[in-house]
């Protein structure tokens, strides 16, 4: 294994064990059937999309397929180069199709999404795709979102207070600024924005275009009427 690979292995940016690793694996197995030749795929970010990624280039790799990967995070960037898989951008490229994990998902595909940082990217990439996958494990399924999981929101820094204070009159709870791993202060996005937790306990159809009506947000962590086909692992 070349430097290039030592330094960006995917395991050193998942240092943590996987959960439910068994049943993902089977399902990113699964979504590596769908690799044809020439496509253009938008790749996901978080632990489940990894394991998809990896299954894709072992696929590409024994059968010599050729194919290019439209990241849709830093991390997965990094991902691709240490498996040595091709890469492009938006400005280029559009996928043929994309897979991303979720962290809640409703019975009628609608998710949340965002707890890794990279909500903006993946709905770029999400809303260029024809065809869209999520691969999930079964604790993210829910009756209704906002069950599990507050709804991040993507802001640039100088609006921190006033956006902080839309949310409270819309009446979100428990808005909190996120803070950065390993280092002091908050996270900073790879846009160089902010991102606010926010509890929603009545999220419907139009509260995805609320949130980003109001100056300073950029993106929110609700993905509505996308329409993906969602393989649950196991």
């Amino acid at each position: 294994m070349g430097s290039w690979e030592v330094a960006f292995d995917s395991g050193q940016l998942w240092p943590t064990p996987v959960a439910n690793d068994a049943a993902k694996r089977a399902s990113a197995a699964q979504m590596a059937k769908r690799l044809n030749e020439g496509d253009v795929v938008g790749v996901g970010s978080g632990s489940t999309s990894r394991l998809t990624i990896q299954a894709l280039a072992e696929r590409a790799g024994a059968e010599g397929i050729g194919w290019t990967a439209v990241p849709t995070s830093l991390e997965v960037e990094l991902t691709c180069a240490g498996l040595g898989i091709p890469t492009g951008s938006l400005s280029a490229l559009r996928p043929d199709w994309s897979f991303d994990g979720a962290d809640e998902v409703d019975p009628a595909g609608n998710l949340i999404k965002g707890r890794g940082g990279a909500l903006l990217r993946e709905k770029l990439v999400m809303a260029s795709s024809p065809e869209r996958y999520v691969v999930v494990d079964p604790t993210k399924l829910v009756d209704r979102l906002g069950t599990r999981f507050a709804v991040p929101v993507e802001l640039i820094p100088e609006s921190l207070r006033m956006v902080s204070d839309a949310l409270a009159r819309r009446g979100c709870t428990d808005v909190v600024l996120r803070h950065g791993g390993g280092k002091d202060g908050p996270l900073i996005t790879e846009r160089g924005n902010y991102l606010l937790d926010a509890r929603i306990a009545d999220i419907g159809e139009q509260t995805e275009s609320e949130l980003k009506a109001i100056p300073g947000v950029v993106e929110s962590g609700l993905f509505i009427g996308f329409s993906p086909t969602v393989i649950v692992a196991g």
